[in-house]
């Protein structure tokens, strides 16, 4: 096991543990739900409160089903998601209110975004890609590269001059290795605007918990691997990241340019 999995197993273990309470939950509120309107029901015709109940009860099987598939599918390692719509429910619905439980229960807010992308991660993994490095994006935070660095590489990353004072550098060499495009957005707005013009079919994307979590969800259905960048001076300023987390990355799920790949070797 790598250095990587090891920090994401016990974030992966959060989020199932937050996914059987929200399973508990459902079917609690799905219980009350019958019980309490049944009196009232029962007095306007008998078989109101069974269809009634009926009707809960398949909803309530439908969403702790999901929940129940969710989980087999991070402890099984295999894509269980059959229907496409049913997986963009996860996504869309299903992780942003698994975090909003976690946050009622005290829980804090970054060590939920942590394993929500850690489990985002877990299901791309599941899919096992191996995407053409042509399709493949590397997206970036304005923030990895020095704040007082006289050259700007937002709209154009090539025209970093490789000093090695921050990343930017690294991930280049990493992004030719493979051939694969990189870019570095200032916002959501941005990253948005990047991700329909180079239209790319895998995205490995360094950011901070917020933005990798609002990212995950505004990409879908695109794949995404979440990457947390490092902050030992603090959140949005000379941020870091460790290279053999992206470069494991793009081993796992990209297939080099074999021209590029050459070019680099010689």
């Amino acid at each position: 096991m790598t250095n990587s999995e090891h920090r994401q197993q016990p974030r992966k273990r959060l989020f199932i543990l937050l996914l059987g309470a929200a399973g508990s939950l459902v079917l609690g509120l799905a219980f009350l739900l019958w019980w309490v309107p049944s009196v009232g029901l029962e007095n306007i015709h008998p078989a109101l409160p069974l269809v009634f109940g009926a009707i809960l009860a398949v909803l309530a099987v439908a969403i702790v089903g999901g929940l129940g598939l969710l989980i087999l599918t991070l402890l099984t390692g295999h894509d269980l998601f059959l229907l496409q719509p049913l997986r963009a429910l996860v996504v869309r619905y299903l992780f942003p209110g698994i975090i909003s439980l976690g946050r009622l229960l005290g829980i804090e807010r970054d060590l939920l975004q942590q394993s929500f992308i850690a489990l985002n991660n877990q299901l791309v993994h599941t899919r096992k890609l191996r995407v053409p490095a042509a399709r493949t994006l590397i997206l970036l935070p304005h923030c990895i590269q020095m704040f007082d660095c006289a050259i700007k590489i937002t709209g154009d990353v090539e025209k970093c001059v490789r000093c090695g004072q921050c990343d930017i550098s690294g991930l280049l060499g990493l992004a030719q290795k493979f051939g694969i495009e990189m870019a570095v957005a200032t916002g959501g707005t941005l990253a948005r605007k990047i991700i329909v013009e180079k239209r790319p079919k895998l995205i490995v994307a360094v950011a901070c918990e917020r933005d990798l979590t609002s990212g995950i969800r505004d990409a879908y259905p695109l794949p995404v691997i979440g990457i947390l960048n490092k902050r030992p001076n603090g959140p949005c300023f000379n941020t870091q990241v460790l290279l053999p987390e992206v470069e494991q990355a793009l081993n796992e799920y990209v297939v080099p340019e074999p021209k590029k790949a050459d070019e680099v070797k010689k």
